[in-house]
Protein backbone atom coordinates (compact mmCIF):
# COMPACT_ATOMS: atom_id res chain seq x y z
CA UNK A 1 0.00 0.00 0.00
CA UNK A 2 2.98 2.31 0.28
CA UNK A 3 5.85 2.64 -2.94
CA UNK A 4 8.92 3.87 -1.30
CA UNK A 5 11.46 4.65 -4.02
CA UNK A 6 14.52 6.82 -3.70
CA UNK A 7 15.52 9.26 -6.65
CA UNK A 8 19.15 10.35 -6.10
CA UNK A 9 18.65 12.39 -2.73
CA UNK A 10 15.02 12.48 -2.48
CA UNK A 11 12.79 9.61 -0.49
CA UNK A 12 9.38 8.93 -2.54
CA UNK A 13 6.75 7.68 -0.40
CA UNK A 14 3.74 7.31 -2.73
CA UNK A 15 0.30 6.34 -1.20
CA UNK A 16 -0.74 3.14 -2.95
CA UNK A 17 -4.03 1.41 -2.18
CA UNK A 18 -6.63 1.24 -5.15
CA UNK A 19 -8.04 4.90 -6.01
CA UNK A 20 -9.00 6.65 -2.79
CA UNK A 21 -5.99 5.61 -0.58
CA UNK A 22 -8.42 5.17 2.61
CA UNK A 23 -6.62 4.42 5.37
CA UNK A 24 -6.41 1.50 6.87
CA UNK A 25 -4.34 0.01 9.63
CA UNK A 26 -1.66 -1.72 7.48
CA UNK A 27 -1.54 1.21 5.05
CA UNK A 28 -0.32 3.32 8.58
CA UNK A 29 1.45 0.71 9.65
CA UNK A 30 3.32 0.58 6.16
CA UNK A 31 4.44 4.04 6.19
CA UNK A 32 5.55 4.20 9.69
CA UNK A 33 7.86 1.73 8.15
CA UNK A 34 8.53 3.65 5.21
CA UNK A 35 9.12 6.88 7.47
CA UNK A 36 11.69 5.12 9.50
CA UNK A 37 13.80 3.73 6.85
CA UNK A 38 13.79 7.24 5.69
CA UNK A 39 14.89 8.55 8.66
CA UNK A 40 17.89 6.30 8.90
CA UNK A 41 19.02 5.97 5.52
CA UNK A 42 21.63 9.09 5.40
CA UNK A 43 21.80 9.52 1.31
CA UNK A 44 17.98 10.25 1.55
CA UNK A 45 18.41 14.27 2.11
CA UNK A 46 14.43 15.05 1.86
CA UNK A 47 11.09 13.15 1.55
CA UNK A 48 8.18 13.77 -1.54
CA UNK A 49 4.57 12.60 -0.16
CA UNK A 50 2.09 11.85 -2.84
CA UNK A 51 -0.21 9.38 -4.36
CA UNK A 52 0.05 6.83 -6.88
CA UNK A 53 -2.77 8.36 -8.79
CA UNK A 54 -4.30 11.80 -9.91
CA UNK A 55 -7.79 11.66 -8.34
CA UNK A 56 -6.98 11.15 -4.81
CA UNK A 57 -3.68 11.78 -2.90
CA UNK A 58 -6.02 10.30 0.14
CA UNK A 59 -9.72 10.35 1.27
CA UNK A 60 -8.89 9.87 4.78
CA UNK A 61 -10.17 6.64 7.16
CA UNK A 62 -11.63 3.64 5.44
CA UNK A 63 -14.83 3.96 7.08
CA UNK A 64 -15.83 0.58 5.66
CA UNK A 65 -12.93 -1.38 7.38
CA UNK A 66 -12.98 0.83 10.22
CA UNK A 67 -16.70 1.24 11.49
CA UNK A 68 -16.77 -2.57 11.48
CA UNK A 69 -13.65 -2.78 14.29
CA UNK A 70 -14.51 -2.97 18.02
CA UNK A 71 -13.70 -0.44 20.48
CA UNK A 72 -10.34 -2.09 21.28
CA UNK A 73 -9.59 -2.36 17.74
CA UNK A 74 -10.35 1.19 16.91
CA UNK A 75 -8.79 2.38 19.86
CA UNK A 76 -5.86 0.85 17.97
CA UNK A 77 -5.91 1.99 14.65
CA UNK A 78 -6.32 5.34 16.25
CA UNK A 79 -3.00 5.62 18.22
CA UNK A 80 -1.07 4.18 15.33
CA UNK A 81 -2.74 6.89 13.31
CA UNK A 82 -1.54 9.64 15.72
CA UNK A 83 1.82 8.20 16.25
CA UNK A 84 2.41 8.37 12.50
CA UNK A 85 0.71 11.59 11.53
CA UNK A 86 3.45 12.68 14.45
CA UNK A 87 6.74 10.82 12.93
CA UNK A 88 6.00 12.56 9.90
CA UNK A 89 5.41 15.84 11.17
CA UNK A 90 9.25 15.36 13.47
CA UNK A 91 10.70 13.89 11.10
CA UNK A 92 14.64 15.53 10.93
CA UNK A 93 14.30 16.21 6.92
CA UNK A 94 12.45 18.56 4.91
CA UNK A 95 9.31 16.94 3.96
CA UNK A 96 7.14 18.13 0.79
CA UNK A 97 3.21 17.12 0.17
CA UNK A 98 2.83 16.90 -3.81
CA UNK A 99 -1.28 17.09 -3.62
CA UNK A 100 -2.23 15.47 -7.29
CA UNK A 101 -5.60 14.56 -6.05
CA UNK A 102 -7.99 15.18 -3.23
CA UNK A 103 -6.48 15.25 0.08
CA UNK A 104 -9.46 15.91 2.68
CA UNK A 105 -10.01 14.49 6.55
CA UNK A 106 -6.90 12.13 7.23
CA UNK A 107 -5.63 12.94 3.51
CA UNK A 108 -5.72 16.53 4.84
CA UNK A 109 -3.99 15.90 7.75
CA UNK A 110 -1.10 13.50 6.18
CA UNK A 111 -0.75 16.67 4.08
CA UNK A 112 -0.58 19.20 6.92
CA UNK A 113 2.02 17.09 8.99
CA UNK A 114 4.77 18.31 5.90
CA UNK A 115 6.66 20.61 5.61
CA UNK A 116 5.41 22.18 2.08
CA UNK A 117 2.57 21.58 -0.06
CA UNK A 118 2.05 22.01 -3.66
CA UNK A 119 -1.13 21.47 -5.12
CA UNK A 120 -2.71 20.89 -8.39
CA UNK A 121 -5.22 23.68 -10.00
CA UNK A 122 -8.71 22.51 -10.82
CA UNK A 123 -11.22 20.69 -8.73
CA UNK A 124 -8.92 19.07 -6.05
CA UNK A 125 -10.61 19.57 -2.44
CA UNK A 126 -9.07 19.73 0.64
CA UNK A 127 -10.24 19.97 4.33
CA UNK A 128 -11.36 18.57 7.59
CA UNK A 129 -15.13 17.61 7.40
CA UNK A 130 -15.12 15.52 10.97
CA UNK A 131 -17.21 18.39 12.42
CA UNK A 132 -19.80 16.83 10.36
CA UNK A 133 -19.85 13.43 10.91
CA UNK A 134 -19.92 14.13 14.47
CA UNK A 135 -16.25 13.64 15.72
CA UNK A 136 -14.16 16.43 16.56
CA UNK A 137 -10.77 16.96 14.04
CA UNK A 138 -8.06 15.17 15.66
CA UNK A 139 -6.52 17.22 18.36
CA UNK A 140 -3.02 16.84 16.23
CA UNK A 141 -4.46 17.82 13.38
CA UNK A 142 -6.15 21.17 15.09
CA UNK A 143 -2.66 21.94 16.70
CA UNK A 144 -0.82 21.27 13.63
CA UNK A 145 -3.63 23.48 11.59
CA UNK A 146 -2.85 26.29 13.88
CA UNK A 147 0.42 26.57 13.63
CA UNK A 148 0.19 27.15 10.19
CA UNK A 149 -2.84 29.23 9.84
CA UNK A 150 -3.81 31.05 12.92
CA UNK A 151 -6.15 29.91 15.44
CA UNK A 152 -8.75 32.19 13.63
CA UNK A 153 -8.38 30.84 10.37
CA UNK A 154 -8.06 27.26 11.80
CA UNK A 155 -11.18 27.56 13.85
CA UNK A 156 -13.19 28.87 10.66
CA UNK A 157 -11.74 25.81 8.76
CA UNK A 158 -12.35 22.65 11.58
CA UNK A 159 -15.72 24.23 12.41
CA UNK A 160 -17.36 24.45 9.09
CA UNK A 161 -16.46 21.23 8.11
CA UNK A 162 -16.31 22.10 4.50
CA UNK A 163 -13.67 21.21 1.49
CA UNK A 164 -12.05 24.31 -0.13
CA UNK A 165 -10.54 23.88 -3.13
CA UNK A 166 -6.74 24.89 -4.32
CA UNK A 167 -6.78 28.84 -4.50
CA UNK A 168 -8.95 29.00 -1.14
CA UNK A 169 -6.60 26.56 0.46
CA UNK A 170 -3.65 28.61 -1.20
CA UNK A 171 -5.13 31.98 0.42
CA UNK A 172 -5.86 30.28 3.90
CA UNK A 173 -1.75 29.39 4.15
CA UNK A 174 -2.94 25.72 3.64
CA UNK A 175 -0.78 25.29 0.50
CA UNK A 176 2.24 27.26 -0.26
CA UNK A 177 1.69 26.72 -4.15
CA UNK A 178 -0.52 25.97 -6.92
CA UNK A 179 0.12 25.03 -9.89
CA UNK A 180 -0.71 22.99 -12.56
CA UNK A 181 -1.15 19.57 -12.24
CA UNK A 182 1.67 17.89 -14.81
CA UNK A 183 3.66 20.97 -12.27
CA UNK A 184 3.01 19.19 -9.32
CA UNK A 185 5.55 16.57 -9.83
CA UNK A 186 8.55 18.82 -10.64
CA UNK A 187 7.64 21.91 -8.31
CA UNK A 188 7.83 19.29 -5.45
CA UNK A 189 10.84 17.47 -6.36
CA UNK A 190 12.93 20.01 -6.38
CA UNK A 191 11.96 21.65 -3.70
CA UNK A 192 13.14 18.47 -1.86
CA UNK A 193 16.25 18.31 -3.35
CA UNK A 194 16.44 22.60 -2.46
CA UNK A 195 16.22 21.61 0.91
CA UNK A 196 17.94 18.51 0.62
CA UNK A 197 21.49 20.95 -0.21
CA UNK A 198 21.06 22.12 3.43
CA UNK A 199 23.57 20.44 6.33
CA UNK A 200 21.33 17.57 7.64
CA UNK A 201 22.51 18.34 11.14
CA UNK A 202 21.70 22.44 10.78
CA UNK A 203 18.40 21.96 8.91
CA UNK A 204 17.29 19.27 12.03
CA UNK A 205 18.07 21.66 14.53
CA UNK A 206 15.77 24.44 12.45
CA UNK A 207 12.64 22.08 11.70
CA UNK A 208 13.09 20.42 15.58
CA UNK A 209 13.01 24.65 17.18
CA UNK A 210 9.68 24.83 14.30
CA UNK A 211 7.78 22.03 15.67
CA UNK A 212 9.09 21.54 18.89
CA UNK A 213 6.50 23.68 20.52
CA UNK A 214 3.52 22.01 19.10
CA UNK A 215 4.61 18.50 19.40
CA UNK A 216 4.86 19.17 23.20
CA UNK A 217 1.42 20.79 23.22
CA UNK A 218 0.11 17.97 21.60
CA UNK A 219 1.93 14.97 23.71
CA UNK A 220 0.65 16.46 26.90
CA UNK A 221 -2.81 16.20 26.20
CA UNK A 222 -1.88 12.78 24.08
CA UNK A 223 -3.64 10.28 26.15
CA UNK A 224 -7.18 12.34 26.88
CA UNK A 225 -7.76 14.02 23.21
CA UNK A 226 -7.44 10.31 21.66
CA UNK A 227 -9.86 8.97 24.20
CA UNK A 228 -12.49 11.78 24.00
CA UNK A 229 -12.22 11.09 19.92
CA UNK A 230 -12.73 7.15 20.51
CA UNK A 231 -15.68 8.21 22.95
CA UNK A 232 -17.19 10.26 20.21
CA UNK A 233 -16.74 7.53 17.35
CA UNK A 234 -18.90 4.60 19.33
CA UNK A 235 -21.66 7.60 20.11
CA UNK A 236 -25.41 7.12 18.67
CA UNK A 237 -25.20 10.36 16.83
CA UNK A 238 -21.91 9.93 15.15
CA UNK A 239 -22.24 6.23 14.22
CA UNK A 240 -25.51 7.54 12.50
CA UNK A 241 -23.77 10.10 10.29
CA UNK A 242 -20.47 7.95 10.00
CA UNK A 243 -23.16 5.42 8.59
CA UNK A 244 -24.67 8.06 6.20
CA UNK A 245 -21.45 8.99 4.87
CA UNK A 246 -20.29 5.07 4.25
CA UNK A 247 -23.35 5.23 1.22
CA UNK A 248 -20.98 7.39 -0.91
CA UNK A 249 -17.65 6.19 0.07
Amino acid sequence: MIDLSFQDTVAVIKLDRAVTNALSLQLIEEMAVALSRVASYPKARAVVLSSANDKFFSIGLDLPELLELSREDFRLFYRTFNETCMQLYTLPKPTVAAITGHAVAGGCILALCCDYRFIAAGRKWMGLNESKLGVPVPYLADCVLQSLVGTRRAREFVESGEFRGPEEAFQIGMVDEVVALEEVWPKSTERARQLGTMPPQAYAIVKRNRVEATEERIRGHWEEKQRAFVDCWYAPEARERLQEALKNF
